[in-house]
């Protein structure tokens, strides 16, 4: 395995450190070494169809007759998997934004998804 700290010249907000393994790039130490761990549980038939960066589309884009165009809003999962037949959608995180938090109530509402969220 091939990892590899991505030098920034400026801080991340939240002091998240880009990581690169097996040229994959994560926004963070925590969400690649977790998905280290998933492939693992995934070889070890524990959980099938891994896949990251997964879009949901939580508010369609709409507009007003004569203004501008608002912008869909979207949650983007970490990582998304079946384990016991039920579809599991995972973020790794280290500090919960208020928007993350509006995110996942949105997620809740429209799909009846609960984010696992582990650290």
């Amino acid at each position: 395995m091939a990892w590899a700290t991505l030098k920034k010249q400026k801080q991340s907000k939240y002091h998240a450190e880009k990581t690169i393994i097996d040229g994959e790039r994560f926004d963070s130490k925590r969400e690649a070494e977790r998905w280290q761990e998933l492939r693992l549980m995934e070889k070890a038939g524990e959980i099938s169809n891994l896949r990251r960066q997964v879009k949901y589309e939580l508010i369609p884009a709409f507009k007003k007759p004569g203004e501008r165009t608002e912008r869909s809003v979207s949650y983007i999962a970490d990582f998304v998997y079946t384990e016991n037949k039920e579809t599991i959608v995972e973020d790794s995180k280290g500090f919960k934004t208020d928007a993350y938090r509006i995110k996942r109530k949105l997620m809740i509402e429209r799909y009846g998804i609960w984010i696992r969220e582990t650290k």
